[in-house]
């Protein structure tokens, strides 16, 4: 009898053991996974979604390369220039709106001096405003012209010396004209005005007084470098961007450009066509009616244009012929973009990449810049718009704990269905289904809310990425700016130490504040029966925190109220569902016992 005993007690303790090996090697197996997901995270987020950095001011270096033929408008003179002595050439014509201040260039006619008086470079307050477009031939070349094309027939080119015959400043108020004569009876003319934020209306205009008839084609051009682009990911496109038959095309980008040949002819018919980055974008629109191509071309090292050309017309002798075409270059407003397409400029709204949940994405918007109108701070707006989620979303959150009550009632019965029908697994099945339906109970809908959340929150961040309202906007203290990574990082000791932690390791206050209400949460939760599930449960809001260090600081704002809410939503519930509760401690203590006597033996 005791060597039974003895042989029993023996055998438990190595089954014992065994399970407690076995724990421990899943544990140490979810640990390892977790570090991997860090570190991968960190690669693919490096790899895919680049750091966001302002584009660089020119800088001054040495003019190399030489002179393309001027028949070929698209691949300009490839020279590096000082932006200071290029806004140097004589003969300038300033631009004075609004929203908009620069210059036009009369050779070759190029608007190729842009800045944006209403937002600055960086967060700082005298950091400047950003410049759009800058001439031809420096670090940071961007610029429209607008021209013709025609055989048999001198037209201006990119070296073209235009005159200026009305207007000496392009105000709100004032337009600006330009002609050239070409010494063969035809003299083309340029008009310019501008609105009161971002729009250009350019008119081109060809008198023929020569004998006999032409046939010239207008043209407009955007041509600019792709070096300091926003880079262009599969969740926020940066590049060429064109509207085709009201629908927009985001599937080009620089490199695709290049590796197509070096030109991608669009088909279909152009509503507009240009550049985007992030929060600006540059854009040529066609006069409507009127049967226009679009195309993109390489147009140099590292150099692109995007170009709107209309069909072929017939001048006659002693005629003249007049095209007006538009020229959008500024920031990416929404409210300014959608007043533009309520004035004919199709799908100009969604030159803004709001993704997949666009349906969700422009009203959070929406309504996140309302709240902002009513508290005066963006974090603020931020916390109130988590409130307004989490209100709507209490319902459905009720439901998933009465859920989780009724199911946790029920455990004995399907511990015994378990039990009885272990050999039969359809059996089983259908048991338990029977069970469900006699108990009224849906096993999924306690993932419903979880569910809901994830296009809620690929929404939100889509907001927080691309809302230029939100660009440089400050929270309180140290948050200077919530569409950027929290930048007191605990490594370098809030910046006391002259190093950047690399992105995994960049861990800020609301990184950690992110990781403790996360596993505030998990404790409140009913613990998992599988203890193994339950160590990977504690584990991983300490990975999410690593993970979603480099993110908006805005978007941890977010998560963070809605994990404080959710907290006092789960008290709340609790006491509404005391048996869940009770349950919970039952588990845990008959968990703590499980271990002592593992322990023990």
């Amino acid at each position: 009898m005791a060597t039974t005993l003895c042989h029993k007690a023996r055998a438990d303790h190595y089954r014992t053991e065994k399970k407690t090996l076995q724990n421990q090697r899943n544990i140490i197996l979810a640990v390892v996974l977790s570090l991997a997901l860090i570190l991968g995270w960190d690669l693919v987020m490096t790899r895919f979604f680049p750091p966001q950095v302002e584009a660089p001011v020119p800088a001054a270096q040495t003019a190399t390369g030489g002179q393309i033929p001027a028949d070929a408008p698209l691949a300009e003179a490839d020279l590096v220039r000082d932006l200071d002595s290029a806004l140097a050439s004589p003969g300038r014509i300033p631009i004075d709106a609004p929203e908009i201040g620069g210059s036009i260039n009369p050779i070759g006619a190029r608007v190729d001096d842009i800045v944006l008086k209403t937002h600055r470079q960086t967060v700082a307050r005298d950091s400047g405003p950003v410049r759009l477009f800058a001439p031809h031939g420096t670090q940071a070349q961007h610029f429209a012209r607008f021209d013709w094309v025609g055989q048999g027939v001198a037209v201006p080119d990119a070296q073209t010396q235009w005159t200026v015959t009305s207007g000496e400043r392009l105000t709100q108020e004032t337009p600006v004209s330009l002609s050239w004569d070409n010494g063969q009876g035809q003299v083309f003319g340029l008009t310019f005005a501008i609105d009161e934020h971002y729009m250009l209306t350019v008119t081109q205009t060809l008198t023929n007084r020569a004998t006999g008839s032409i046939a010239v084609r207008p043209r407009g051009i955007i041509n600019r470098t792709s070096v300091g682009a926003d880079p262009s990911t599969f969740n926020v496109h940066s590049g060429p961007i064109a509207a085709l038959d009201n629908t927009v095309n985001f599937d080009w980008d620089y490199k695709d450009v290049t590796e197509n040949g070096g030109q991608v002819n669009l088909p279909g018919r152009p509503d507009w066509v240009g550049f985007t980055d992030i929060y600006w974008m540059s854009a040529l629109i066609p006069q409507p009616g009127l049967a226009t191509q679009a195309s993109f071309a390489e147009a140099g090292r590292d150099r692109y244009a995007a170009v709107l050309l209309y069909d072929t017309v017939t001048v006659p002798e002693g005629q003249m012929v007049t095209f007006t075409s538009r020229l959008f270059a500024g920031a990416k407003e929404s409210n300014v973009l959608r007043a533009y397409e309520a004035a004919g400029v199709a799908r100009f709204g969604l030159a803004i990449d709001w993704g997949w949940f666009r349906f969700i994405a422009w009203p959070m918007w929406w309504l996140l810049t309302h709240l902002f109108k009513l508290v005066g701070n963006f974090g603020l707006a931020i916390i109130c718009l988590t409130i307004i989620v989490r209100v709507i979303m209490f319902p459905i959150a009720q439901k998933q704990f009465a859920s989780m009550a009724a199911m946790r009632a029920v455990q004995p019965k399907m511990k015994a269905l378990q039990e009885r029908y272990k050999d039969d697994k359809a059996q089983l099945q259908q048991q338990m289904a029977k069970l469900y339906k006699d108990e009224k109970i849906n096993p999924l809908a306690g993932c419903l809310p979880i569910f809901l959340q994830i296009p809620i929150f690929f929404a939100l961040y889509k907001v927080l990425l691309l809302a230029i309202e939100m660009r440089h906007e400050p929270f309180f203290l140290w948050i200077k700016d919530l569409s950027a990574p929290d930048p007191a990082k605990i490594l370098n000791l809030f910046g006391l130490l002259p190093f950047d932690p690399p992105g995994f390791l960049g861990i800020g206050i609301l990184a950690v504040i992110l990781g403790l209400t996360m596993w505030l949460q998990f404790k409140l939760n009913p613990a998992a029966i599988d203890p193994v599930q339950q160590q990977i449960f504690m584990i991983m809001p300490w990975v999410l925190m690593f993970v979603m260090a480099p993110f908006a600081a805005g978007l941890l704002l977010y998560w963070i109220t809605s994990n404080i809410l959710t907290l006092a939503q789960q008290k709340y519930l609790y006491s509404k569902h005391p048996q869940l509760k009770a349950q919970a401690e039952k588990d845990a203590a008959d968990r703590e016992r499980a271990a002592a006597r593992d322990k023990k033996a």
